[in-house]
């Protein structure tokens, strides 16, 4: 799938402060919903996010479906995400019928369409009627062509060197300081790790596609009465290993907490069934049981460097964000499931 990247959406001036969304919210819709009467519309903050924060607005007496979604970005998040390049992405994807309508940008946030239905949960996800659209919708995302050409170049690496010259040698509040110091293995400790792993990932020779990069449970979402899944929030969307973005929607399963639970990591017999529907959108065709199992070991290597990349990231949060997360205790789960995985996840083997 190619598609045209000159596409345009609206740009409203507005700043919203997030501690007080409901007014920046209300310029937006002037703006978009000129026909809305303001004194009719309600306002519900959606809580799932640690990195913006999310507001549904519709008029009292409208339907679910006319919910326009406004989303305010966390602080300082313009150090870790390329804002032109999401809204770009997420256009190009709605012409491909891939992700929500996407309304209007504004200076420290974007409005969309809302969609209908659940976000998935750690057993949502398990349910094959569910996990068969996940993969054949992160397929056909992979698919997609977004410059008309093929890209050979992962965005993960300089990403993941931007993110450690972030992190910063101590952090500005002592007490959440005196936690990274005794509990959090040291950014230096991380750069090695990171270093020694990248050639063995690259000898995997796993293919760069369109990935979404962040594919957690609370980013997908099942509209049970037309049984599809829609993906949102493609903050992080580009070119990337396809083994990394899959890998990172396996490492989801643990959900969405301080305190994460990977023994909900999906097992080889789950894996197997999920990458066998997956390859055959992809592909096209039947994929063979040594297609399966390459795709296999290559995902589960790629688990270390998502494992990294997130911990990475909650630090920089931890300095940065005002939301209320326990994003050092997050940081010290995903370093410690790192290294609790690293030596089985670097002895599996490519079938030969």
């Amino acid at each position: 799938m190619n598609f045209e990247t000159k596409l345009h959406v609206p740009f409203i001036d507005v700043t919203i402060d997030e501690n007080n969304i409901q007014e920046g919210a209300l310029e937006v819709l002037k703006i978009i919903r000129p026909r809305w009467k303001q004194d009719t519309i309600r306002f519900k903050l959606l809580t799932d996010g640690i990195t913006n924060k999310l507001v549904g607005c519709k008029p009292e007496d409208a339907d679910e479906e006319e919910t326009v979604l406004v989303r305010v970005y966390g602080n300082k998040t313009d150090l870790l995400i390329d804002r032109e390049a999401e809204t770009r992405n997420i256009m190009i994807l709605n012409k491909a019928g891939l992700s929500p309508h996407l309304y209007a940008t504004y200076r420290n946030g974007l409005a969309y369409r809302y969609v209908p239905g659940n976000t998935l949960t750690s057993e949502t996800v398990m349910n094959p009627s569910i996990y068969e659209l996940v993969a054949r919708r992160l397929a056909l995302v992979h698919r997609v062509n977004v410059n008309g050409v093929s890209c050979t170049q992962p965005i993960i690496w300089d990403k993941l060197k931007d993110f450690l010259n972030l992190v910063p040698d101590s952090f500005s509040d002592n007490e959440k300081n005196m936690r990274y110091l005794k509990n959090v293995t040291h950014k230096s400790e991380i750069v090695k790790e990171a270093n020694e792993l990248r050639p063995i990932l690259e000898e995997l020779n796993s293919p760069i596609v369109f990935a979404h990069n962040d594919l957690l449970l609370g980013n997908i979402i099942f509209t049970e009465s037309k049984n599809v899944v829609t993906f949102i929030d493609y903050e992080y969307a580009a070119h990337n290993y396809q083994a990394f973005d899959i890998a990172n929607h396996f490492a989801e399963f643990a959900g969405l907490n301080s305190i994460l639970d990977y023994s909900k990591y999906p097992n080889k017999e789950f894996q197997e069934r999920w990458l066998r529907i997956y390859l055959n959108e992809f592909n096209g065709t039947k994929p063979s049981k040594k297609d399966i199992e390459i795709l296999y070991v290559q995902v589960n290597k790629f688990v270390l460097l998502s494992h990294i990349f997130w911990g990475i990231w909650a630090l920089i949060q931890a300095e940065h964000s005002y939301i209320v997360f326990d994003y050092m205790g997050y940081a010290t789960t995903r370093f410690n499931e790192y290294f609790r995985l690293k030596n089985d996840m670097l002895s599996l083997e490519l079938p030969v």
